[in-house]
């Protein structure tokens, strides 16, 4: 028993993977799938951790110096280079810090914070990105599928048609213009069902670029919904970037305007002396700012001018993002629309041609080229609708993937 039960288990752990390939992958599983391994994400992530160790840094202090020298040792005479000879003669030793206020601390922590918010908003536009590029790979592939079938559908017509008509040739009922015709489009549609079997192998491999795992069975997508023209421009990525830049713009003239108070050094060093007393000395560093208008304060305002550039650009990027929400969705609406119209006036009526002229070659008052030509007209009205439906679907995955997610924050 114990041994049929770990062979049951063993065989049970071989058919996992094979039951996980055969099941048809879903929209939501190829992004999850694809976000998962994206090394663009791992790369931005990394930007992260590395602003993050920066900003840990920043509010500290500089590192002390430590300072060792001899001070008058004799270069000539006969105690050059002795030090222990001449009572001038000292052996040094101190330590210096600069001094930084906890002000100046505080707003460059805050900068690197900054920085981190900054980096962190590269993650969620790298994530952002794989969904976006995944979805359109997935939206490719499956309606590549959805063509494929129609595409082997005329060919079997064709055939159909072929052998039909060869048969009322060999019965005296038919001619060979029928045949010759019938041959030749039947051609045509392999020809055509090659085609698309070489658009559907491109796309699966495009597909299998983001996911890592190569699906021949897609589930069918649902209607994606639409994000508002609000929520969609502030979570443009671009928009999301670029307002992270303006705050780092933003500290960062702050911490250069800092400046114009200079930092003092503070020194210490005990000095030894040969036969006299040691000595100790103190003292303090103040640099000279001799032009703070020509130096200082016009570091500061070239930084502030850096702010307003950024500024700038966040602007306009706000623009061009309501603007590509606007095109994308009416180029949503007016395919919705011409879906609803071309159903109703292009694929109804030529399924009804179909009834027509099946009723018509049944009754002999019709030939097969003429029910070639209806089932063809047929399916071609069906390619085209799958084709609005393919833009249709697109548009809205522009709409719902590319903007940044908040949830994607590390």
């Amino acid at each position: 028993m114990p041994l049929f039960f770990w062979r049951a288990a063993a065989w049970a752990a071989a058919m996992v993977p094979c039951l996980v390939a055969a099941a048809p992958l879903s929209l939501d599983d190829a992004i999850a799938l694809a976000v998962q391994r994206s090394e663009a994400s791992r790369s931005a992530q990394s930007g992260v951790d590395s602003a993050k160790h920066m900003a840990l840094a920043a509010g500290q202090l500089p590192d002390p110096s430590l300072r060792v020298g001899i001070d008058n040792l004799p270069v000539t005479g006969p105690d050059r280079f002795h030090t222990d000879r001449d009572f001038m003669t000292m052996k040094r030793i101190g330590i210096s810090q600069e001094w930084l206020s906890s002000g100046k601390r505080a707003t460059r922590q805050a900068a690197a914070e900054a920085a981190v918010a900054r980096e962190t908003i590269q993650v969620q536009t790298a994530q952002a990105d794989t969904r976006l590029q995944t979805a359109l790979a997935y939206v490719d592939a499956y309606f590549a599928s959805e063509s494929l079938k129609l595409s082997t559908l005329m060919e079997h017509h064709a055939h159909e048609e072929l052998e039909a008509a060869r048969a009322r040739l060999s019965s005296s009922t038919g001619n060979s213009q029928e045949v010759l015709f019938l041959s030749s489009a039947s051609g045509m549609a392999a020809d055509d069902t090659a085609e698309v079997l070489q658009q559907q192998s491109s796309a699966k491999l495009a597909l299998q670029r983001w996911t890592g795992v190569a699906s021949d069975d897609l589930q069918m997508i649902g209607k994606l919904p639409w994000p508002s023209e609000a929520d969609y421009v502030a979570a443009a990525p671009a928009v999301a970037a670029l307002r992270r830049d303006v705050e780092v713009a933003r500290q960062t003239a702050t911490v250069t305007a800092t400046n114009r108070q200079a930092n003092w050094t503070w020194e210490v060093s005990y000095a030894q002396r040969t036969g006299y007393s040691d000595m100790v000395s103190v003292g303090v560093t103040i640099p000279l700012q001799l032009a703070p208008a020509q130096r200082q304060d016009q570091e500061t305002a070239a930084k502030w001018a850096l702010f307003n550039k950024t500024e700038a650009d966040l602007a306009e990027a706000t623009r061009n993002a309501a603007v590509e929400y606007r095109s994308l969705a009416s180029d949503t609406q007016r395919l919705q629309e011409r879906i609803d119209r071309y159903r109703s006036t292009v694929a109804l009526p030529a399924g009804q041609r179909i009834v027509a002229a099946t009723a018509a070659y049944g009754s002999n008052q019709g030939s097969l080229v003429t029910l070639f030509e209806a089932r063809h007209a047929e399916v071609d009205a069906q390619r085209k609708l799958l084709a609005l439906q393919r833009d249709l679907t697109r548009a809205q995955a522009q709409l719902l993937y590319k903007p940044v997610s908040q949830g994607d924050a590390p």
